[in-house]
């Protein structure tokens, strides 16, 4: 076996590994919560295989072909990445509806390999599930040709250094630089899309891999005495079993969006991944021990397998909507996605990828082209490709001209702001032509003016439908709020004496609760109020434990009551959204009628003995005498 292929040992191996976790990751996030770490590994192995690659040139023939370099890498990847974009972009078209939102943008950052800022940009992000964003995945791929277009040049200045500690020094630097610029700029509590998109701040993978290859090359001096050498080169096969082991370690356990992951989490498993490499091609039986058939196939096909599985799941799930609405459904969808992907991926790999590397781009073509001039099998085959490439063309600009301008959850939103922002002009004017006493005009006041709302954009979708069934309800919902809001926006409230005597709260949609934030949400609304929890509907990792904290917290005490959105909507998700969260009409009357059985729920509710019992769970029982209705309106329907 040659030196070179010592050193490649086990990198496709690795590389069926990485890709198998970001698939997992996407496709069944449950078992692998923190598969998307694959992704860093890709980063790892490109920025050692890519300065190799330069180190190399350069030390042979004294130069670096920047052209030669950038035409190299553009006949890897623009192959495959052109099908890609436009056979999904087609698909999507068919298909219609909110997978063909942004579409525009999205083919925009694939064509300019600025998918990552132009996403940004954008206000995409890469943790949301409501969101059918079809090249969402393209933006590692960004980040590695921002990467390719500016290193040679950092690179060719680097190697006038003679100093190898000098150089890996700086290059370290850059890593450790990029690491503490993706801390800083993190705020936790907030989406993190951000760092994990930007090539500013996640670019360390990079510069680790590029680092390992400058310290493994035969030309640079080592800073190790030869017995530190010795005793490294003995222990590697298990130093890099114990790298390996972490990096599927953190695959099962790193959270994708708690402040551990952006603050060295990821740079934990760049260093592993380096680990793992250095093991790799350095010789013995670890690296042949990572390309084993099934690891080895799956590297070699990594980069299709990678382009093409997301936007296969997305388009999977856009046009098998059932799947998302019961518990075997997205299992069932994840493998036929998993098998589509691996179709794709193989056909691109034998049609597309090998004949590229053969025989480039115009060699390619000029083959194609020959086929004129063969037997009527080859030129029915011509014949074909060029009408597929017609097809898909026109399916893309087909896709680009009719792309709606907002998803359908956002349109039922938009229908619930619209709704608050008539009530709030209707209240208005209501107030201005008031003539009536006030008492008067309290005891025919609607049940709705007893009820103060806040809520989430789930609440807000169900606006129009609120004001319907309570008339003159009061309602403060916004997109992307979560529970830890609530307790200063109802204190803001009840300093300005606008907070009412019911109290409903339905912010259980876009993340964990806190029970000490539930804990203040009574204690500001004070004994004299009732409160109603909404619980939550949502295919996310927290709906269950949210569920669940509002139930225990709901049965503690008598003037809490729990408003069961999530089994009242359950049997009627045609009703939602494509994202399978937000309600349209009809979900909005169901949201009403599980508050409102919740009003009757309160009703029956018996009082308590003392006027401190609101400050302590208080059991109840079939012969407590029973309250007064708290809203008689409300049991008319």
């Amino acid at each position: 076996m040659s030196d070179s292929a010592r050193r490649l040992a086990g990198l496709d191996g690795l590389r069926g590994i990485a890709v198998a976790l970001v698939v997992v990751f996407h496709f069944f996030p449950a078992v692998l919560p923190g598969g998307f770490v694959g992704v860093d590994v890709f980063f790892v192995i490109s920025g050692f295989l890519i300065t190799g690659l330069l180190v190399v040139e350069h030390e042979r023939t004294g130069r670096v072909s920047l052209g030669r370099f950038w035409q190299r890498r553009a006949r890897r990847l623009l192959p495959p990445l052109i099908p890609l974009v436009l056979a999904c972009a087609t698909a999507a078209w068919a298909i219609g509806g909110d997978v063909l939102v942004g579409i525009g943008w999205q083919v925009l950052g694939a064509a300019t390999f600025g998918y990552n800022w132009v996403s940004i940009a954008a206000s995409g992000s890469y943790f949301a599930t409501d969101q059918p964003e079809l090249f969402r995945n393209l933006w590692s791929l960004a980040v590695e040709e921002q990467f390719y277009l500016v290193w040679p040049f950092a690179l060719l200045g680097l190697l006038l250094i003679r100093s190898p500690a000098v150089r890996l020094g700086l290059v370290g630097g850059l890593a450790l630089a990029s690491a503490l610029w993706m801390g800083l700029l993190h705020q936790p509590g907030t989406d993190p899309t951000r760092v994990y998109y930007g090539s500013d701040t996640h670019s360390f993978g990079l510069f680790i891999g590029a680092a390992l290859a400058l310290a493994l090359h035969r030309s640079g001096a080592s800073p190790l005495a030869p017995r530190v050498r010795a005793v490294l080169g003995g222990a590697r096969p298990w130093l890099g079993l114990a790298a390996l082991a972490g990096l599927l370690g953190t695959a099962a356990w790193l959270p994708d969006t708690d402040a551990v992951t952006y603050r060295g989490g990821l740079l934990l498993v760049s260093l592993l991944s380096a680990v793992t490499i250095w093991a790799a091609v350095r010789g013995g039986r670890f690296g042949p021990l990572l390309d084993t058939p099934v690891l080895r196939f799956l590297g070699e096909r990594s980069y299709g397998i990678y382009l093409w599985h997301w936007p296969v799941l997305v388009l999977t799930l856009a046009a098998w909507p059932a799947a998302t609405r019961s518990p075997a459904g997205m299992p069932a969808a994840g493998l036929l996605a998993a098998a589509l992907t691996l179709l794709a991926a193989v056909g691109s790999y034998r049609w597309l990828e090998l004949p590229a590397r053969r025989l480039g781009v115009r060699g390619g073509i000029r083959r194609l082209a020959a086929l004129r001039t063969g037997p009527p099998r080859r030129r029915a085959l011509l014949g074909l490709t060029l009408v597929t490439g017609l097809v898909l063309v026109a399916g893309t600009m087909s896709a680009l001209i009719t792309a709606p301008s907002q998803t359908s959850a956002q349109t039922e939103i938009e229908r619930g702001q619209q709704a608050l922002a008539a009530a709030t002009r209707a209240a208005a004017r209501a107030e201005a032509r008031a003539s009536r006493s006030a008492a008067i005009t309290a005891a025919l006041a609607p049940v709705g003016s007893r009820i103060t709302a806040v809520g989430d954009s789930v609440m807000l979708a169900s606006a129009p439908e609120l004001q319907a069934g309570f008339p003159g309800i009061a309602i403060d919902a916004a997109v992307s709020r979560g529970m830890r809001a609530a307790p200063e926006l109802l204190a803001d409230q009840a300093r300005a004496g606008t907070l009412r005597r019911v109290v409903v709260v339905g912010l259980g949609t876009n993340g964990p609760i806190d029970r000490d934030d539930l804990a203040d949400i009574r204690a500001v609304i004070g004994p004299g109020r009732t409160l109603i929890l909404v619980n939550a509907y949502a295919e996310r990792a927290w709906t269950e434990g949210v569920n669940a904290a509002l139930a225990d917290f709901s049965t503690r005490y008598r003037q809490v009551e729990l408003a069961d959105w999530h089994d009242a909507i359950a049997p009627h998700l045609d009703v939602l959204a494509e994202d399978n969260v937000h309600p349209g009409p009809t979900g909005g009357r169901i949201y009403t009628e599980a508050i409102r059985a919740a009003l009757d729920r309160l009703g029956r509710v018996p009082p308590p003995r003392r006027t401190d019992a609101f400050l302590r769970p208080t059991p109840t029982g079939p012969d407590a005498p029973p309250l007064p209705p708290l809203l008689p309106e409300a049991t008319a329907h």
